[in-house]
């Protein structure tokens, strides 16, 4: 609570200098003096799908940078000047950026609407290293097609906990959720430009269809449903296009499993002949390297896109490139 204090009562300083200068750029393409829309978003995913929605018509920043992990990233005093300074703060979930609370406690005005881009979409519950493998064998209930999200009651229920995995940008279907999220909150706050956000935002998630009709065709016909994991993000990926995600640790990457949990994951490849334990780029794979040689198998990148990699950057690949890469490993080592 101290350090919460601290961070809220060192950013009133900081707003003063830089939301004052923080909105006003005008639309001089069109010769009109009306101000762009100013949106912060929080890392990749957020910002990729906001900036195709919203095209030349609004300026769009990331908050996080790209080099770095959003797990346990925390905002500095000037971050939280600058959300205040923006008319959108776009995030993907409460229980992926745990410090949005602490953001929304320090920018003190009204303009500022924050945008939970998953609001729409029930959110698993987290699996963590307890978890029972065969009870993650039997998750096949494609809930997340069904159910409409209780936000608030889960939010009353968890207080933020991490219990709930936010992981849903790595299911083409359910980005195409939060591409609809995003896209009604920008013509909301900007509803002069909804005719071109709508334009785009269909195109889009025109691209974002075929993704997805990629995956249920490719994934359909691999042979071995089961893949293990670095950690916990790929439960709707799995779920969505009929594959079981086993992880070796929870939904943190920087969690480690206990020796009971890789004896079980050791038997469990063994069963069914897993040949590959997929690991994220920003995560240390020093677990996955040790199941793997004591099982015979081999380890591969499965990449999370909680960040792009400047390599990433500069070969031009985007969320769709990278998930496209992402199928192309998984048929491979499903086969």
């Amino acid at each position: 609570m101290g350090k919460k204090f601290k961070l809220i009562s060192m950013m009133l300083l900081a707003v003063l200098i830089i939301a004052a200068c923080g909105k006003g750029e005008k639309d001089v393409s069109s010769g009109s003096s009306k101000e762009k829309l100013q949106i912060m978003t929080t890392f990749y995913p957020m910002y990729e799908f906001t900036k195709n929605i919203a095209g030349d018509k609004a300026n769009v920043k990331i908050l996080i940078p790209s080099s770095q992990e959003p797990h346990g990233w925390e905002p500095t005093p000037k971050d939280i000047a600058n959300v205040q300074a923006s008319d959108l703060f776009i995030f993907n979930s409460i229980y992926m950026e745990s410090f949005v609370d602490t953001i929304k406690a320090a920018v003190d005005n009204k303009e500022t609407v924050f945008v939970e881009a998953s609001s729409d979409i029930t959110l698993k519950e987290g699996i963590t290293d307890e978890h029972d493998l065969e009870s993650e064998e039997e998750e096949h209930d494609h809930e997340n097609k069904e159910e409409d999200h209780d936000h608030d009651s889960e939010e009353a229920e968890d207080e933020h906990s991490h219990e709930k995995d936010p992981h849903v940008w790595l299911s083409p279907a359910l980005a195409i959720k939060e591409v609809e999220t995003i896209t009604a909150s920008l013509i909301e706050a900007d509803p002069d430009n909804k005719e071109s956000y709508q334009q785009n935002s269909e195109a889009y998630i025109a691209q974002l269809s075929a993704l997805d009709q990629e995956y249920q065709d490719a994934l359909s016909k691999v042979e071995k449903k089961e893949m293990i994991t670095q950690h916990a993000a790929f439960g709707y990926l799995a779920s969505e296009y009929g594959l079981t995600q086993v992880p070796i640790s929870g939904l943190s990457p920087e969690e480690e499993p206990n020796a009971q949990r890789l004896a079980e994951l050791k038997d469990f490849a063994k069963e069914h002949d897993i040949s590959v334990i997929y690991f994220e780029e920003t995560a240390s794979k020093k677990v996955a390297d040790t199941l793997a040689s004591e099982i015979g198998a081999k380890t591969e990148v499965l990449s999370t896109l909680e960040v792009l990699s400047k390599v990433d950057e500069d070969n031009g690949l985007d969320y769709i490139k990278v998930m496209e890469r992402n199928l192309e490993k998984i048929v491979q080592a499903q086969q």
